[in-house]
């Protein structure tokens, strides 16, 4: 647009209605979210072979929406810096720092929706898309003092009325709702968190919490040099003596909080934390459930790094 133009469009602005300039704000904000958004995606470093035939002869083919295009000289598809990753082809970009600032304060399906201008479908939709990449990303090969132990979730199939009825006889619960049985049942979904004095933090859901899903996972989750710290579980010793690592156990059972410098607290802040925050979604679908662990992960990472929430948006592009 010419200065000309520019300049009698803007005397023009005193004479809109409330409501348009509503609207109009609302589009230059939407406008400032795109730049935003597309400046992150071209601190990405380019793609360097095809994601259909894995050719590294590429070549650039272009811009659409904003976006760099290659060309892959192998097999002729063109693509952009998101192409395979969660975001591909999601549209109303413009959105996506609000998206990450909704995300950064755990608000609602609903209100996400009626914040962000979208269904709620689309809020939910989005949600998971975002949080495809932090689910993966977790502290591994941890070292120096660090501590493990299981938590556990109450098995969910909240939004999933045929996969309850196919899975189950017990009727639905209403927000999140109570165990039928006292204790540890098939009702309870194990999760190990295992986390050292630096605040480095890696979390599994077990498909059962036996020795050898322990040691699959210790073995990616804990250097060979490290000092694991436990509660008085005698599998999880047994898992320590087979990874040949110092393991240092405390009797809670009977009260032993510390021994010396060894103590789980830790990692059982975590789990109150961690609890305490996926209370206000009143029941998390299990299937879901590792979605909502790389959600409080990387918030968590977030607090103690003093990121923000672009900080979320940037690691959904990095997928």
């Amino acid at each position: 647009m010419r200065t000309r133009e520019l300049t009698r469009w803007l005397a023009r602005l005193p004479s809109l209605t409330p409501h348009q300039r509503t609207q109009l704000q609302a589009q230059l904000q939407a406008l400032s979210g795109q730049d935003a958004v597309t400046e992150l995606i071209a601190q990405r470093a380019a793609p360097t072979q095809c994601p259909r035939c894995a050719s590294s002869h590429l070549v650039r083919n272009g811009q659409a929406h904003g976006l760099q295009r290659f060309k892959c000289r192998g097999c002729g598809i063109t693509f952009n810096a998101l192409t395979g990753t969660p975001l591909a082809r999601l549209r109303h970009r413009g959105k996506w720092l609000e998206q990450a600032e909704v995300l950064e304060e755990r608000v609602s399906v609903r209100k996400a929706a009626a914040r962000l201008g979208v269904h709620r479908t689309t809020a939910f939709r989005w949600r998971h898309r975002f949080l495809s990449v932090p689910n993966q990303v977790m502290d591994r090969q941890q070292s120096g003092v660090v501590e493990a132990d299981e938590t556990y979730f109450l098995r969910s199939y909240k939004g999933q009325p045929r996969r309850l009825r196919e899975a189950t006889s017990r009727p639905a619960r209403r927000r999140g709702g109570r165990a039928a049985k006292r204790g540890l049942s098939d009702e309870q979904v194990p999760v190990l968190v295992v986390r050292n004095r630096s605040g480095h933090t890696a979390d599994f859901g077990l498909a059962s919490a036996n020795k050898a899903g322990l040691v699959q996972v210790l073995r990616q989750a804990v250097m060979g040099d490290a000092v694991l710290c436990t509660d008085g579980s005698a599998m999880l010793a047994a898992v320590a003596r087979e990874l040949g690592l110092e393991h240092h156990g405390l009797n809670t059972l009977r009260g032993e909080r510390r021994r010396g410098a060894w103590h789980i607290q830790n990692v059982n802040a975590y789990h109150s934390r961690l609890k305490g925050w996926l209370h206000r979604f009143r029941g998390v679908a299990t299937s879901y459930l590792t979605n909502y662990l790389g959600w409080f992960r990387a918030l968590d990472r977030n607090r103690r790094t003093g990121a923000n929430a672009s900080a979320l948006l940037a690691l959904a592009i990095a997928g």
